[in-house]
């Protein structure tokens, strides 16, 4: 008896790192690794902050960019807009476009960042000038990631223009709820029962972290050495 052949069930990927380009084709190379470059930063930078450093400003930040990305999602199922015609060479058909997240979470992660760094919340830098600097480097990335997301196929100039402009204002308002309305429970936060269980602290009244936590650990190792 001939056995009935069965319809192979479709398989979709794991689109987290899952990014294609044109074989040969080495600026597409180069910006399918631009296109990662949030998973580097939730991955590798905000694990990493927490582990090491247990900032309330940091872990504030990492909340807002979750946010933004949950409300970029609601938002694609309310709009189900569809993406470029190439959707189907990169087997993304089956999510919708707009507004590209991507872009979404760099342009948040950036105007956030510019800000923090602007404001002097905490840092090391020693003038205003570097202060400039240092906010201005988000934002190379974060434009590369834009226009990777349409060189790659993924996005219409549209969408990444749309899921930039949500980004910068998200990133903008959320600072702005941290910073003048959230900051007043960071004393509670590091105060409460999970807050000294974890370490979990607040240094952005510090003006330099860096020579505090430096001043801090020399004198710590000199009543060390006295003891």
């Amino acid at each position: 008896m001939e056995s009935i052949p069965t319809t192979p069930q479709l398989l979709k990927a794991v689109t987290l790192t899952h990014v294609r380009y044109q074989r040969g084709d080495s600026l597409g190379h180069f910006l399918a690794w631009v296109s990662l470059i949030p998973v580097f930063i939730s991955l590798g930078g905000f694990v990493t902050h927490f582990l090491f450093r247990r900032e309330i400003q940091g872990l504030c930040f990492a909340l807002g960019l979750i946010f933004s990305q949950f409300l970029n999602e609601l938002i694609k199922s309310s709009v189900q807009q569809s993406r470029p015609e190439t959707c189907a060479a990169l087997e993304m058909c089956d999510s919708h476009g707009w507004p590209s997240s991507h872009s979404q979470y760099m342009f948040f992660f950036s105007a956030y960042f510019s800000l923090l760094c602007l404001s002097g919340t905490g840092d090391g830098a020693p003038s205003r000038r570097s202060r400039f600097f240092i906010a201005l480097f988000p934002w190379p990335t974060a434009i590369l990631t834009l226009y990777s997301r349409v060189y790659l196929g993924y996005h219409t100039v549209a969408q990444v223009f749309a899921g930039a402009t949500l980004g910068l204002f998200l990133g903008v308002l959320w600072f702005w709820i941290v910073n003048n309305l959230l900051v007043d429970y960071f004393p509670f936060i590091e105060e409460s029962a999970i807050g000294r269980f974890l370490y979990i602290k607040d240094t952005s009244h510090i003006p330099n972290v860096l020579k505090f936590e430096y001043d801090s650990a020399r004198a710590a190792r000199k009543k060390l050495a006295t003891d």
